[in-house]
């Protein structure tokens, strides 16, 4: 997992980490290092950001006489990542179900996202997350156009006790979603889980009805669901998810899988939004709460 950009940075420390660091090394090692990352997915912009941070990073390790300084350059690399890995904590959902609650109000979460990028899979792994925090969900099938789209997340919400909500293929979306908001202020059931289509090209038509369904059912929070092994793609849609729609938060699916690691880099800095979990495995509780301290460990960096 992130194979790619671990060794790119194990490269760069190796390369120089007994030199007197000069400017020449230096902007030779981040000449090559530039290389390394656009081959593993890294967006153009974000890799003059890890650029730049580092090249003023390095300029201020002092290389330790006859020793190295490998470590100190690690450390440099995961300061840089850290600063680029924007990321917030899951708790602020819990307070917010737990202040929503206290006024007797539902609260309504939207997801969106291409498909085929784990977003029906994640939503159980939330509503799994959710109930580990003492709050029950309801899930709207808001996805009519895809077939078997609703089938897909019966079967998989069933599976693991949740309730879905849904109508027949070519229902309107929204009204889905509105029915499942009833459903649940009905039924003092906390939190509205809404699922939604994606197409494999993100075109106007699906952002015109995400944009509709956000004005419906107001959420407290709009989540991006992107894949993570579509590398730059990924952050490419999250920007346009976030342009048209208006995201609170990204979460990157299938990220243990992912051999270069570049979108988890990318991501957040391309939306000006933060990770909040991230998809390490296909299990229900395969969901990282800690991005940021996930992609460092699979990078082999100091935290």
């Amino acid at each position: 997992m992130l194979e790619g950009l671990r060794k790119t940075f194990a490269g760069l420390a190796e390369r120089i980490k007994t030199t007197s660091l000069s400017e020449k090394d230096i902007d030779e090692a981040i000449s090559q290092l530039e290389l390394h990352l656009a081959a593993n997915d890294v967006a153009l912009e974000v890799i003059d950001k890890i650029a730049n941070s580092l090249k003023n990073e390095l300029r201020q390790i002092k290389v330790p006489r006859f020793g190295n300084s490998s470590d100190l350059i690690r450390e440099a690399i995961s300061k840089t990542i850290q600063g680029l890995v924007l990321e917030s904590n899951p708790s602020e959902i819990v307070e917010r179900v737990r202040e929503n609650q206290r006024k007797g109000k539902a609260t309504v979460i939207l997801f969106v996202g291409p498909n085929g990028g784990g977003k029906t899979t994640t939503v159980v792994k939330i509503a799994n997350y959710l109930r580990k925090n003492g709050f029950s969900s309801v899930i709207a099938c808001s996805d009519t156009f895809r077939a078997g789209a609703i089938e897909q997340l019966r079967s998989l919400a069933e599976r693991y006790g949740f309730w879905v909500v849904s109508q027949h293929y070519g229902a309107d979306p929204a009204a889905v979603a509105v029915d499942a908001i009833r459903s649940a202020e009905a039924r003092r059931i906390p939190v509205v889980l809404i699922d939604t289509a994606g197409r494999t090209e993100v075109d106007e038509g699906l952002l015109e009805e995400m944009r509709k369904i956000k004005r419906v059912t107001r959420p407290d929070f709009v989540i991006y669901v992107g894949d993570a092994l579509s590398g730059n793609v990924a952050a490419e849609q999250a920007r346009k998810f976030n342009e048209y729609v208006g995201i609170d938060y990204v979460i990157l699916a299938k990220l243990d899988a992912d051999a270069k690691g570049g979108s988890a880099i990318s991501i957040t800095q391309i939306t000006g939004k933060p990770l909040i979990f991230v998809g390490v495995g296909q299990e229900v509780d395969d969901l990282d709460t800690s991005p940021r301290s996930w992609i460092l460990r699979a990078l082999s960096l100091p935290a």
